[in-house]
C-alpha cells in the first residue's frame, strides 16, 4: 500500500448474502483511505440525513492563526456545522501562543460563526491532559468522560456550550 499504510479484507459472504445487489461484500480496514472512498461514506450519509431532516447543511468551518511575515499558518481551530450543531475537530496553539487570549478568540470566532449558520450547541472532546480548563474557561460544560483503557490515567472528556443564551446581551 503506498505510503505504509496497512490494509486488511475479508469476504462476508457467510454472513451476507445480497448487500446493494452485490454477493460476497469485501470488508476493507485502513488506515490511510483514499480520499474518493471517504467521499462515498460522507455522501451516502448526506443523502441519508437530507431525507430524515429535509435539509442538509453541513459544512467546514476553520479558524486559522497566521504568521504575519511568513503568511504561514500556525495554530488554529477545524471543525464543521451540521443540523444545528458547531463541532470542534481539532485546536492548536504553539506554546508560545498560550495564555495569551488568542485561543478564547478563535474560539469565539468559531462559535460566532457557528451561530450565523443556524447552529444552538457546540461539542467537542479534549484529552484530560490537553485543555479541559481552557473550555470550562470559556463556558464550555463536561457532559461525559471516557477512560482510554489500559493502565493509563488518560481520558477523554466531552463538553459542550449553548452557543445562543450564553452570547453576550442573549435573552
Amino acid at each position: 500500500m503506498p505510503g505504509g499504510g496497512r490494509e486488511t479484507s475479508r469476504s462476508v459472504s457467510d454472513r451476507v448474502d445480497i448487500v446493494g445487489g452485490m454477493t460476497d461484500p469485501i470488508i476493507v480496514l485502513t488506515d490511510q483511505p483514499d480520499d474518493a472512498d471517504v467521499a462515498v461514506v460522507e455522501a451516502g450519509l448526506d443523502e441519508f440525513n437530507e431525507k430524515a431532516a429535509g435539509f442538509l447543511d453541513r459544512r467546514s468551518l476553520a479558524v486559522f492563526l497566521k504568521d504575519p511575515s511568513s503568511g504561514r499558518v500556525v495554530g488554529g481551530l477545524t471543525g464543521r456545522t451540521s443540523l444545528g450543531l458547531l463541532f470542534v475537530d481539532y485546536f492548536y496553539l504553539p506554546p508560545h501562543l498560550r495564555g495569551s487570549g488568542l485561543g478564547s478568540q478563535l474560539l469565539r470566532a468559531a462559535e460566532d460563526e457557528a451561530v450565523r449558520r443556524g447552529c444552538r450547541t457546540g461539542v467537542l472532546y479534549t484529552i484530560n491532559f490537553q485543555a479541559p480548563d481552557f473550555y470550562r474557561r470559556n463556558g464550555w460544560h463536561v457532559f461525559g468522560e471516557v477512560p482510554s483503557g489500559g493502565s493509563s490515567d488518560i481520558s477523554r472528556i466531552y463538553l459542550t456550550k449553548d452557543l445562543v443564551t450564553t452570547r453576550p446581551g442573549a435573552r
